[in-house]
């Protein structure tokens, strides 16, 4: 079994083909057989898992394992204690409420290997005499377009989000190590944690 981990670059598609020319995990992965365990919009960024095992695949994917996946997230504005509350009790959705997810509010701009995290390709919106911060979101929910709907039920929208890991403990994987467009093989020793702990559940 292969599993492999890639950092998706905005305004890339989280598929091998597309009819309208956009830029697909093709243009950067050369490796047969893989596909993608899960997925990132087009306008979001970061850690994605690719695996030629379809078994692992539905595992990594299906709600009822629930993978702590963890987010890096500039909003628009200052969440206040009773928006980041409001986070951490669930929000109600048009689908439902959400799980409580683990939140924090983030002193500067998210580093990556002691580096500023690279500046993305088409710039966020800027409004002038609005502020905007970095919060960390961490899920276990994978719901379509999530996290940006639920910053902005609260009054803080999204203005752009980075998956920055996923899994905790002795199993998580995250983007260190990686630059927008780069992928590496994922070491055996997690990737028998995470068989491990599939059989557990």
């Amino acid at each position: 079994m292969r599993l492999i981990r890639f950092w998706k670059p905005y305004g890339v598609l989280t598929k091998f083909t597309d009819g309208e020319g956009r830029p697909t995990l093709a243009d950067y992965i050369d490796a047969p057989g893989l596909y993608a365990a899960g997925r990132l919009d087009l306008d979001s960024e970061g850690l994605l898992l690719l695996t030629d095992s379809g078994i692992f695949n539905a595992r990594l994917t299906q709600p009822k394992y629930r993978h702590l996946r963890t987010y890096r997230v500039q909003v628009e504005r200052i969440p206040d204690e009773a928006a980041l509350d409001q986070l951490r009790q669930g929000v109600m959705l048009k689908d439902g409420i959400t799980l409580p997810a683990q939140v924090r509010l983030l002193d500067a701009a998210p580093e990556i290997d002691g580096q500023p995290l690279p500046e993305r390709p088409v710039p966020i919106r800027f409004r002038k005499n609005v502020p905007t911060t970095w919060i960390e979101m961490s899920l276990v929910e994978g719901r379509n377009r999530q996290v940006r709907r639920m910053t902005a039920a609260v009054g803080f929208p999204t203005l752009r989000l980075v998956r920055w890991s996923i899994g905790e403990g002795g199993g998580l994987i995250t983007l260190s190590g990686l630059q927008p467009g780069e992928w590496q093989p994922i070491d055996e020793k997690i990737v028998s944690l995470m068989q491990g702990r599939f059989q557990r559940r």
